[in-house]
């Protein structure tokens, strides 16, 4: 059975999809853009800043969802430009300190509303 899972904590969905769903102890978490859910606008600041919000939202979808970082078994990012790749690392290596994730990262031509990341997630019980 599939269970949406939704938080006014992070943001709202900006198309016809979920924030998250989870189905068969497996947590799937739509691509996370940077924007703060309080204001319903990107943070400002460039990718380091933008990274920390997208992996705040993240955890609190994790969360309302009854999971943890440390349950996150695959990542993908997305990124504006290769070159934010290093930056992006630093930011997303402290949410996985220890037994990170699998993870892929992408250059990609361009990502909604203009983001410099986007991060989608698995998580698994």
């Amino acid at each position: 059975m599939k269970r949406i899972i939704s938080t006014t904590d992070a943001p709202k969905a900006i198309g016809p999809y979920s924030q998250a769903t989870e189905a068969n102890g497996m947590l799937f978490i739509s691509g996370q853009i940077p924007i703060d859910p309080a204001t319903g606008k990107f943070v400002e600041g460039g990718i380091t800043e933008q990274t920390e919000q997208v992996m705040k939202n993240i955890g609190a979808i994790l969360k309302a969802a009854g999971y943890d970082f440390c349950d996150v078994v695959k990542s993908n990012c997305l990124l504006s430009d290769m070159d934010h790749f290093a930056a992006m690392n630093a930011v997303y290596g402290k949410y996985y300190a220890e037994n990170p994730p699998a993870r892929a990262a992408y250059a990609v031509v361009k990502l909604p509303m203009g983001a410099l990341v986007e991060i989608e997630t698995i998580a698994a019980k």
